[in-house]
């Protein structure tokens, strides 16, 4: 008897929990066998809008030429053929479902493509001792004969290097190298791509006083700034005039910009320390940017004076790449303007005034033509110019909604182009021939959800606006340069996403794909569901989405979880279909309903009004209105069980999940947070002082400082009453983790427990422990919402 007992005991204690065995069905790289393409990324060429495309279902991968004048759509190869002669070539064995082909390019006439296929032998090196890689074998395909070329010397062509800024007449590269900036001509760089370290390269110094913090190729934040001056060649952020005369960049002085560290704990042989540049939130000393033109005929350089207001930033405008350029060996990143004159914008500190403004050569400073004001932050879009310079496009939100306004290069107000109670999100192309404007917009279809994109044309003039993609979906659209042809990729949280060919009056010529989701329903996938309820003030409706185990069991009650992040430049929620995340869809498969609920003060793609209600309010704002969210969710829905109710986020949402757990303590009765900007004190100006507000403080001497103030969550961690769980890389670099140690401190302070998680080396994303990460949520979630919790997950060893 005893015998039987105790292997009675044994099998009840390896039974698994139906929960977690749900959730191990969709773990890490299951899910990637399961789907594939959801969207096509189409490839423009020529100036008939023909443009090919690659997209891959449970049959493997397959390529597309589309002609849309003569509304065709056919396979660029002939797989099963193709697999065989390769094969003979490479004497690697292939198939048709498995041809890993690389760097797929079109020939510049259209006839032709290129690309590559690695081997599984080695390649032999150039010089002894250097880095033994794969063999690649170069391949040349004639569209019209069908005829395969291998092409033998095309391994041995030069590499694309990314630290060149080549000029439209594709004469001259531009770049940095020991802070300091460079050129050389193309011909140089062509030996370069041969051998950086050619001896015979000629290298021109345009300037010799760049230093690691007031330099050139300096990025915004790197760890170890000290290592930028080490005769590495880099890429400079510069803008070119048309004409490849001048070359415009604005170089910052961080100089006066204190340091902040992380500990690299398993660098080897030892520990390392990493330094960099970061102005946090009200510190004095911030970056100045300096604009500087470069005469590149003369080799000589000049400072335009810009100053109007104490710590003001600088944006240079550029053109649009050209959607049939990006299969071709050069980006040419050109400035907005003219041969001789340029825009830019002026934004000060508070970003409560915004100018647009010009340059024009031979000039010593900036002129500002366009003003923007406001009492609060404002937001900017790149401006598009006409007209050969003479009318430019301006996006602005001046009545509280984004709209589109037209101006000459005086800055004279031409005329609105669009108006109305509904958001321009961006402009997607122009039509000078027929003065017409494309552009994105949301939130004015009624009876959508007012997050849906569509595209639109309308008159330069405001006149003949069309909507142009239709259905109730949100649209992702690409555009042929000459304005032709629309690539639609539609979808909504609950529909499966497809694509359609359309013109621009928005006619369809052919629907391209619609995704296989067959290996996805055959494991049990279901879609999420929309929903909309009331914000905390009764009157504003607030979208949202619930995501709920696909084996959901109606009978059942179920704690719920929201997944937050505060905004306020996005919302936690997706309103159009996205793959299986930890947080939301996979979270759920461990039996949680899991919701994400927009909020005013989140999205900028609402009213001006909605999007800045949490201004001077940046940690407590968002809460109300997900709380009282949740309670009209459980009303609505009984297997919700309103007595067990969870919320994490990451980031801005680490931050706000917390601060549910203080505020509301009865409410909310488990918290996961990941990387919060608990204190915003110590986070990066930009986000904390654009989202929350800074105070701009003239004195009688007419000095200006700025004041910063706002609520951490430490101040309120007395309150804890819940299971909280901090969770941080420890050499985050975005949000450094004295963040979260200040939390931790504080709750050690007022007594509280609670649990804490190191990442070892990992960054403000969790890298390759973000399995690792998602089942120790699972777990917490598990024992602290439904009593139990399972260790016998089996997580590959990384």
């Amino acid at each position: 008897m005893a015998l039987a007992t105790l292997w009675a005991g044994g099998m009840q204690a390896q039974q698994r929990d139906p929960d977690y065995l749900q959730a191990e069905k969709y773990a890490g790289g299951k899910l990637s066998n399961m789907l594939f393409s959801t969207t096509i990324d189409p490839h423009f060429y020529g100036t008939e809008g023909k443009f090919w495309y690659e997209y891959k279902t449970s049959d493997g991968k397959q390529w597309y030429l589309v002609d849309p004048a003569t509304k065709s759509q056919k396979r660029l190869f002939d797989l099963d053929d193709l697999a065989t002669q390769i094969t003979e070539v490479m004497g690697d064995p292939f198939e048709a479902k498995q041809l890993p082909i690389n760097d797929l390019k079109i020939s510049e006439d259209g006839k032709s493509f290129t690309f590559y296929l690695t081997s599984t032998q080695d390649d032999k090196p150039e010089k002894p001792g250097a880095k033994v890689e794969k063999k690649r074998f170069y391949f040349e395909y004639n569209i019209g004969s069908k005829k395969l070329t291998h092409i033998k010397d095309k391994a041995k062509e030069p590499k694309k290097l990314s630290w060149a800024s080549v000029s439209p007449d594709k004469k001259t590269v531009v770049y940095a190298k020991d802070c300091n900036l460079y050129k050389m001509s193309i011909e140089d760089y062509r030996k370069a791509q041969k051998d950086e370290k050619d001896s015979t390269i000629v290298e021109t110094q345009l300037t010799t006083d760049g230093l690691p913090d007031f330099g050139y190729g300096i990025p915004y934040s790197i760890a170890n700034t000290d290592t930028l001056c080490n005769g590495k060649r880099r890429y400079v952020y510069g803008r070119w005039s048309p004409d490849s005369k001048h070359f415009a960049i604005i170089i910052s002085d961080q100089r006066k910009v204190k340091d902040l560290w992380v500990i690299n704990s398993l660098s080897e042989p030892r520990p390392t320390l990493e330094t960099y540049k970061y102005h946090m939130a009200g510190e004095p000393d911030a970056p100045v940017d300096h604009l500087y033109l470069f005469d590149m005929e003369k080799n000589q350089r000049k400072e335009i004076k810009v100053a109007a207001w104490k710590d003001q930033t600088l944006d240079l405008e550029y053109r649009p790449y050209k959607a049939a350029d990006r299969d071709k060996e050069f980006y040419h990143t050109v400035w907005q303007g003219s041969n001789d004159k340029f825009f830019l914008t002026r934004s000060s500190r508070d970003l409560h005034r915004i100018d647009v403004c010009t340059y024009t050569i031979g000039q010593d400073s900036i002129v500002p033509i366009v003003k923007e004001r406001m009492n609060t932050y404002q937001e900017t879009r790149p401006i598009h110019i006409i007209n050969g310079g003479k009318e430019f496009i301006q996006w602005s939100e001046r009545d509280g909604w984004a709209h589109l306004y037209l101006y000459n290069d005086e800055g004279k107000l031409l005329n609105r182009i669009t108006r109305g109670a509904w958001h321009v999100e961006r402009v997607l192309n122009v039509d000078p021939a027929t003065r017409t404007v494309y552009f994105i917009a949301n939130g004015r279809e009624k009876g959508e959800n007012p997050y849906y994109q569509h595209l639109y044309s309308v008159n330069l003039n405001g006149g003949n606006l069309k909507q142009i993609t239709r259905g109730n979906f949100f649209h992702s659209t690409n555009m042929d340069d000459n304005a032709r042809y629309v690539v639609d990729n539609y979808s909504r949280v609950n529909t499966v996403p497809a694509t359609d060919l359309i013109d621009r009056n928005g006619n369809k010529v052919m629907t391209l794909q619609t995704s296989d989701f067959s290996q996805l329903f055959a494991a049990g996938y279901k879609h999420p569901e929309p929903f909309t309820v009331k914000a905390a003030d009764g009157i504003t409706d607030l979208y949202g989405v619930m995501y709920k185990p696909f084996n959901f069991d109606s009978t059942r009650v179920y704690p719920i979880i929201e997944y937050v992040y505060p905004g306020p430049q996005i919302e936690s929620v997706q309103h159009y279909f996205t793959r299986m995340s930890v947080r939301t869809d996979r979270l759920a498969q461990a039996g949680f309903i899991v919701v994400t609920i927009g909020h005013r003060g989140g999205h900028p793609a609402r009213s001006k009004w909605y999007h800045n209600y949490g201004y001077g309010n940046l940690r407590d704002y968002p809460l109300a209105d997900h709380k009282y969210a949740v309670e009209q969710l459980a009303a609505r829905y009984p297997f919700i069980d309103i007595e067990k109710v969870g919320i994490h986020g990451h980031s801005g949402g680490g931050f706000m999940s917390s601060a549910a757990m203080f505020l509301y303590p009865d409410f909310y009765k488990v918290a996961v947070s990941a990387a919060g900007n608990h204190d915003n004190r110590i986070y990066n100006r930009w986000w904390s002082e654009t989202h929350h507000g800074v105070k701009e403080v003239v004195d009688e001497k007419g000095d200006t400082t700025f004041v910063y103030q706002i609520s951490t969550n430490p101040e309120i961690a007395y309150q804890l009453k819940g299971h909280l769980l901090l969770v941080h890389g420890d050499t985050d670099d975005n949000v450094h983790i004295a963040n979260t140690i200040r939390v931790a401190n504080a709750l050690i302070r007022y007594n509280k427990r609670f649990d804490m998680l190191y990442l070892p080396s990992q960054r403000h994303s969790f890298g390759d422990m973000d399995e690792y990460f998602y089942w120790r949520m699972v777990d917490y979630f598990s024992e602290y919402l439904k009593g139990k919790k399972e260790t016998l997950v089996d997580i590959p060893a990384r």
